[in-house]
């Protein structure tokens, strides 16, 4: 399992949310370069990036800040937030972002995810944001009628490789992961699962190293410095 760092920006500053609640943000550095800079240097292999505001309005809202780490640093990138047209995703990938993440436009428009996955493949990933199991969008703002396993199958069948799964309930809280909901997703899909949401030390980490899945994001445990970023990252690399 590898461990993805995340970087939440919200007006051009690293911050950190509460069930992903706007108005409950909590700045976590000055730089997000140099927070990225960090993680490289801590051996994360992947860095995980959220254009919170892009998310809520549907745009590019701090690009400048994502392109600057995604052209720096020397590990992949994988960008969520506001992505919603092709001109988008062009724009990142062609960038020196590895990865980008789709979620609202997911759920809203299969035409273009579809164009998306014919052009780049593995590079678009899908979040799947979910609220008392169903599949939120719009910044988290806006439940659909989506249940999170049948849209991880629909995905799964359009060719989708990678899929980035956040109990909203859970985000922030640093009370654990949903392992449930996650070993329930394992079950019927077979895709890389990357979970997101309320990792706050080690026995978290191991307790997704345990369900054997693709990946964990981790954000405001580091930050709170509940959980050291190299020694997740050496709790994986064990057998």
């Amino acid at each position: 399992m590898i461990i993805l760092p995340a970087i939440d920006i919200l007006n051009n500053a690293p911050v950190r949310l509460y069930q992903g609640d706007y108005g409950q943000s909590e700045t976590v550095g000055e730089s997000i370069l140099e927070i990225a800079k960090v993680f490289e240097k801590e051996g994360a292999s992947y860095l995980h990036m959220v254009d919170l505001n892009g998310a809520k309005d549907g745009k590019k809202c701090n690009a400048q800040a994502i392109i600057e780490v995604a052209s720096t640093i020397h590990i992949p990138v994988e960008v969520g937030g506001g992505i919603r047209s092709m001109e988008d995703v062009d724009f990142y990938l062609s960038k020196g972002v590895s990865r980008v993440i789709l979620g609202t436009a997911a759920l809203e428009d299969e035409t273009f995810i579809k164009a998306a996955l014919d052009k780049y493949k593995e590079k678009i990933a899908v979040g799947i944001d979910c609220k008392d199991g169903f599949v939120c969008g719009h910044g988290w703002l806006s439940e659909s009628k989506w249940q999170y396993i049948d849209f991880a199958k629909k995905m799964e069948a359009m060719g989708v490789k990678t899929i980035i799964v956040t109990d909203i309930s859970k985000d922030g809280t640093m009370m654990g992961p949903n392992v449930e909901m996650l070993a329930e997703l394992k079950k019927n899909v077979s895709m890389q699962i990357v979970a997101s949401g309320g990792i706050k030390d080690i026995t978290h980490i191991k307790a997704l190293k345990d369900l054997d899945i693709y990946g964990a994001i981790t954000g405001k445990a580091m930050y709170a410095k509940t959980l050291s970023l190299p020694e997740a990252i050496a709790l994986c690399k064990e057998d």
